[in-house]
Formats: C-alpha cells, structure tokens, sequence
C-alpha cells in the first residue's frame, strides 16, 4: 500500500479508512502537533539540515548540549550522535574490525551491528566453545536489547559463563527499547553489569520511540573521543540540529506520551488472554505473530498492521504495534477482533 501522508492511527486510500497499528512511532511524537510545533521553531534557529562534519572548524552547540543530556538519561559516561542507526552500528563495528577481535552475535541481532565474520553465540544450544577455552583474547560480543521478533527484554545471563580469558566488549542495540523499556524510558544499558565486562556501548537510530532523526552512541569518554577520530565519523553529515534541539526542550511532552502508552497497554491488556498464535508481553507495545489469517483477518475488519519479511525472519513478520496516540475505541476495536483468533 503506498499512501501520501505519515500513517498514524489512522491510513486512508481510495475512500477507505483503516486503524493503523503498525510502524514504530510507540510514543507517537511524529504527529503529535505539540512537538511538532517545537520543532518548527527549532528548524528556525538551526536550519532544515546540517550537511558538514562534526569535524569542522565551525561547530553547533545544540550537539554537545543533546550529548551531555543523553548520556545522563542513559547512565553513560558519555554520547555521540551520527545522522542514522544504522551509521551508528557500522561505524562501531567497523571501528573494531581494524582491531582484530573476535565478533560474536546473539541470534537474530540487526543487521546493523552484525560483522560477515561474525559467529554465533550459541552452538547447539550452548556457549560457543571459542568463548569458553583459556585462550586469552578480545572478542566483540553484539545483541539487540529486544530482538525484532521477541517483546522480552535480552538476557544477558549467558555472560556469565564465558571464559575468565575474554575481555569483552558489549555492543547493544537499543532501537526497539529506547523511549519505551525502563522506568523513564532509558533502555535496558545501565542495567547491564557482569563482571567480565571490558567496554558497554549502546547503538541505537533516534527514530523510533523518540521520533528524531539520527542515531546515536553511548559508552565510556574515551571510547567515544576516539570514534571522534574515525575517518567514517569524519567525512559523514551530523545529525539533524534542529530534531536534537526539539528533543531538549519537549521533556514534558515525552513524559505525557510515555503515560499515555503505558495507560492504553494497561487499557489494551486488561481482562484480554489473547491466542498462543500472538507473543506478546503486557509492558511492550508490540505483538507478533506468524500465522497469516490473522493479517487478512484484521485487514477485513478494517485494521491494518505491519507485514512483511524482516531479513532474520523466516516468513512473514506480522507485527501490531500499539502507540500513545491510539483512542480507547481503537483499542477496544482490535481486543474484539483478535479475540476471534483461536
């Protein structure tokens, strides 16, 4: 379906009028006409786009200024914002790939994060045994905070058992946590804490939950003072000013949309036992399901929803995301429909 305007709670074509629960707009602030407003003012004071380097003898004080929020928001020592998630991610991973580590991923990590080299956690079920022998190595260990088909935060317990003789970086991807998981929506970073644990980084897109456009990384100073550094981070456009400038001052409105998502899940969920065809958790606001009746189901009852296939996905990924701006008789819409799947 192609349409000519920002599908919020409702899409519109050829005279037809579908509830709209798919994207992942979760807090809802690309339409919200109040952040809006702000970042019309914001595109007055920084322009419409910033196409230089960070680099440059001339810089903007908006970035230093989001940075130092953010990484306070997370609980990290310090941030740098890129012009993507995924420029984030790459430029990471690339920064490690001159260094000769070893790369591991959890199962179905994002692409953006993800090395050709890189092995699997998980071998057979268990630790892969290059992470648990005594041979003493750096190795590069990538997962997504909530992986694109699961509504559960990542455990992390599997660190545990990896051998003494690693020195470990985490690298987390937080795109489909930040702004919604925790209890400010600050993700799941600081929560992270083993032992074996050499360097934290968190990657993630700004353009999610938040709404924002650019991606952003967080990790100790001197980690970030030497991405500064990196040809990649150097010769690449920053990231939009003005959407930065708008994100400092609309903290209320994040707040307001915060409560109002968690209110229409509390709202959504209560007194509702959907089918074991969904996999869903009552604090996300996404449910996925594999079974493709339910998107014609849901479709013939005038409710569109995300369906697709996602690269790590083996079919059809169908996926109903619920957001702040959703009403309570839309929600009471979808309940009486997905009650009909058995």
């Amino acid at each position: 379906m192609i349409i000519d305007c920002f599908p919020d709670r409702l899409i519109s074509q050829n005279n037809e009028t579908f509830l709209y629960f798919g994207g992942t707009s979760y807090l809802g602030m690309a339409t919200l006409p109040a952040f809006q407003e702000q970042l019309f003012n914001s595109i007055k004071q920084w322009g419409t786009s910033y196409g230089s380097s960070r680099n440059a003898n001339v810089k903007l004080a908006v970035y230093d200024e989001f940075e130092t929020l953010f990484s306070k928001f997370i609980g990290a020592e310090s941030a740098l914002t890129v012009s993507s998630g995924m420029l984030a991610g790459r430029l990471v991973v690339e920064y490690f790939k001159k260094n000769k580590c070893s790369f591991f991923h959890y199962p179905n990590s994002h692409p953006a994060i993800l090395d050709s080299s890189s092995q699997s956690v998980f071998e057979n079920r268990f630790l892969h045994p290059d992470l648990t022998n005594a041979i003493k190595e750096d190795v590069i260990i990538v997962l997504d905070a909530v992986l694109s088909s699961e509504v559960y935060p990542t455990s992390f317990s599997f660190l545990e058992h990896i051998s003494e003789a690693k020195q470990i970086t985490l690298i987390i991807d937080e795109s489909h946590s930040l702004g919604i998981v925790g209890p400010s929506g600050e993700g799941v970073f600081n929560t992270v804490e083993y032992k074996n644990i050499h360097r934290k980084i968190m990657v993630s897109s700004l353009g999610k939950a938040l709404g924002l456009s650019g991606g952003i990384i967080v990790s100790d100073t001197d980690f970030i003072e030497i991405l500064k550094q990196e040809n990649l981070f150097i010769s690449s456009s920053a990231a939009n000013p003005a959407y930065l400038d708008a994100f400092l001052k609309s903290k209320e409105l994040y707040s307001q949309q915060m409560q109002k998502l968690k209110d229409n899940l509390k709202f959504f969920f209560s007194e509702l036992q959907l089918s074991s065809k969904f996999k869903y958790d009552v604090n996300y606001p996404v449910i996925y399901c594999n079974d493709e009746s339910v998107y014609k189901l849901l479709y013939d009852n005038g409710i569109l929803i995300a369906n697709f296939k996602y690269p790590n996905y083996e079919g059809l990924m169908s996926r109903i995301v619920i957001t702040a701006n959703h009403t309570r008789e839309d929600l009471l819409r979808l309940k009486q429909v997905l009650k009909r799947v058995t």
